[in-house]
């Protein structure tokens, strides 16, 4: 039988991160689903420097979702720092092209 052949396609962001503003401790997730053919690769980076999911560590507190959105198992925030804290984009990839999010930041409630 012929069937219509797919066409692989780049990637394009169908759902943009939102600015989050979290208490630290709380869980929290960055949004991100990206389509395309074949199925795109989904990457973080905060403030320029790509984001290590327990992928990578698996003793990290972030998750990559299988949709592509970055899960938080807590806000992370002491006294030496807010490594939680910044400003994210995703990015998906794929062979023909990468497509970038929106950026959203990423706020620890005060204290």
């Amino acid at each position: 039988g012929s069937y219509p052949q797919l066409e692989d396609m780049a990637p394009r962001i169908v759902e943009h991160p939102t600015d989050l503003l979290v208490s630290k401790g709380e869980p929290a997730t960055l949004s991100c689903k990206a389509e395309g053919r074949p199925s795109p690769a989904v990457e973080w980076y905060k403030d320029g420097e790509k984001v290590e999911t327990d992928q990578e560590d698996p003793r990290s507190h972030r998750t990559l979702l299988p949709g592509g959105s970055l899960f938080f198992l807590r806000i992370l925030h002491g006294r030496r720092g807010k490594p939680d804290e910044g400003v994210y984009v995703c990015v998906a990839r794929n062979y023909l092209g990468e497509a970038t999010s929106r950026n959203a930041s990423l706020e620890v409630a005060g204290e």
